[in-house]
């Protein structure tokens, strides 16, 4: 690797060659602030914060975009740069609309840290009357209000780049720019999958979550309602960081704590019916493979990747495992195995579940997710609106015992637990999958192939004399290139795992948010997943066929994996959707 000599504010370094003047300050331990900058997505230097002083140069350059070159001297510091990011904050802030205190973002904004940080006054640049809400809540899943956006264009380019969608984007110019859909059309008139990846990397309040905690709370005061609570794999290594502990913490003996403080009756494991999905998946898989059935088989997991599916690639529906969710598996199993033995009325139930992800708010309205006229999940929460509760209710969430989850749906096995990483799907199909064909246990259950955060992982794994070709994808650009080589026949598949975020459930659009200059320097992709893996590792149970909960359903209520019943409470259908809706 090239390496250059170069000075930054006095400090003699030397980097590497490709490196910006924001990787190089980074280095060393100097943050340049940032606004629009996203690593490999968003470069384009738009805020204006970022810029240094070089000499010899005929003008200040943006550090996220300027390459280092040997012999470079910059300064970073300077009191003309610091008044010149103040005058650009004060002008960002003479265009927002300042209701800081009523935001869910207050305190976590990085506009609102930035403006802290170097003292602005938002009265020295005041155009007319204050800002009024200019607010979308079309979609079930989040509000976009442009009179809090500062057009750094991160969710544009997270949309485009890494969902495939490009549905937002700049409209009008100048002081009329805004970011809309095309034609001004609402969120949930276009092709919108709801994965939530534009309000993760959103520096302010523009974009958020629809906030779901009020229905929780009424159900939780309700004497007459039976409130079940269940959260999905990978909130147990982010719930964490919202109360300042290292990314990638595990807390979900403090989060089961947490949930029982808030009130609800039960509290389940969504990582329990990850494991009863491997059992119905599995099952679906060898039967498909045996039997002459569709493949490549895609999972179903990821109903931001479903919903893609349905609306960009629907030639593939038919490749789709037809299991629900994890999600909407727990969903029904609560409404049904679940209130017949706790001898209540499902009706008198509220199914509650904390997830990474905003598009479950989507699935869990789908029609095709109803369980006897009911439906299965009555709400869903993100990480994000669970850690709102916590602190609401003023629980010392660092200080809580650990707890464990209510029996019937609350054992799970490691397998279960990486269901939130790119890759843990596949892993954990392929123990039980191998097992079951082979007839004896898995050396190592370790399966590195699919492992990783990488955009589109490849293997093949020999099963019971079979040469089992498998891909792994998160991220819905990389989903596309994966289903366009495989429709051109230039890729061949069995099994296919498909997660809408890239890295999977831990990069969820409902997990934690984290500031520009910890995502473009920390791959918090892989952190969380190791906090996911290194459960796995450490326990005893590691394969869904093995968990005993799972086994007694089967004996007790369901007969056998894929039997009449399981079909009718664990598996759904999916149908083609507009691009546009009339």
């Amino acid at each position: 690797m090239e390496m250059i000599n170069m000075t930054i504010n006095g400090q003699a370094i030397q980097v590497p060659a490709d490196y910006t003047i924001l990787q190089a300050a980074e280095s060393v331990g100097i943050r340049i602030p940032t606004l629009c900058y996203l690593k490999d997505v968003n470069a384009i230097g738009a805020c204006r914060m970022c810029v240094v002083e070089v000499e010899k140069a005929r003008s200040n350059p943006v550090a996220c975009l300027q390459q280092v070159a040997e012999g470079m001297v910059v300064r970073t510091n300077t009191p003309a740069l610091r008044k010149a990011r103040k005058t650009t904050l004060e002008l960002m802030l003479s265009n927002h609309r300042m209701d800081c205190l009523g935001c869910s973002r207050s305190t976590n904004c990085e506009l609102q840290t930035l403006a802290q940080e170097y003292g602005c006054d938002n009265h020295n640049f005041e155009f007319g009357e204050p800002m009024k809400p200019d607010i979308d809540d079309s979609a079930i899943h989040l509000v976009r209000d442009n009179s809090k956006c500062i057009l750094c264009r991160r969710c544009v380019a997270v949309c485009k780049h890494n969902q495939h969608c490009s549905v937002i984007g700049p409209n009008q110019r100048g002081f009329k720019t805004h970011i809309a859909s095309a034609f001004e059309m609402d969120l949930d008139e276009t092709a919108c999958v709801n994965c939530g990846q534009c309000i993760a990397v959103c520096p302010t309040g523009a974009l958020t979550e629809k906030d779901d905690t009020k229905k929780v709370w009424a159900a939780l005061a309700d004497p007459t309602k039976h409130v079940v609570v269940g959260p999905a794999p990978s909130v147990r290594v982010q719930l964490g960081e919202e109360f300042g502990m290292p990314i990638g913490t595990n807390v979900e003996g403090k989060m089961i704590a947490a949930l029982r403080r808030l009130g609800f009756d039960r509290v389940f494991d969504v990582d329990n019916a990850a494991d009863i999905t491997i059992m119905e998946e599995g099952t679906e898989f060898i039967d498909r493979v045996k039997n002459g059935g569709k493949l490549p088989l895609i999972t179903s997991c990821s109903p931001g990747w479903i919903k893609f599916c349905e609306t960009y690639y629907p030639e593939f529906i038919e490749n789709l495992s037809s299991c629900r969710s994890p999600q909407g598996m727990y969903g029904a199993l609560v409404k049904t195995y679940y209130a017949e033995k706790a001898g209540i009325d499902p009706k008198d139930i509220v199914v509650v579940s904390i997830m990474p992800c905003t598009a479950k708010k989507f699935e869990a309205a789908r029609d095709e997710l109803q369980t006897n006229g009911l439906r299965t999940i009555d709400v869903s929460l993100t990480t994000r609106e669970l850690a709102k509760m916590i602190k609401e209710a003023g629980i010392k969430f660092t200080e809580l015992p650990d707890e464990e989850c209510d029996p019937f749906l609350g054992m799970a096995s490691g397998a279960g637990h990486i269901f939130g990483a790119t890759g843990g799907v596949m892993e954990a199909a392929l123990r039980t999958v191998y097992e079951i064909l082979e007839g004896k246990p898995l050396d190592n259950l370790d399966i590195h192939a699919v492992r990783g955060t990488e955009g589109i992982k490849e293997a093949t794994i020999n099963v019971a004399g079979m040469d089992v070709n498998v891909a792994v994808t998160s991220g819905l650009e990389n989903a596309s290139k994966l289903l366009d080589m495989v429709k051109s026949g230039e890729k061949n598949y069995h099994f296919i795992e498909v997660m809408a975020c890239p890295g999977g459930c831990v990069n969820g659009g409902g997990q934690p948010h984290q500031p520009g200059y910890v995502r473009n320097f920390t791959d918090l992709r892989a952190v969380r997943a190791g906090g996911l893996y290194s459960e796995d590792a450490a326990m005893t149970l590691r394969k869904s066929h093995e968990n005993p909960e799972v086994k007694e359903l089967y004996e007790t209520y369901l007969e056998k994996p894929g039997s009449h019943k399981a079909h009718e409470l664990l598996h759904t259908h999916y149908e083609k959707r507009p691009m546009y809706r009339d």
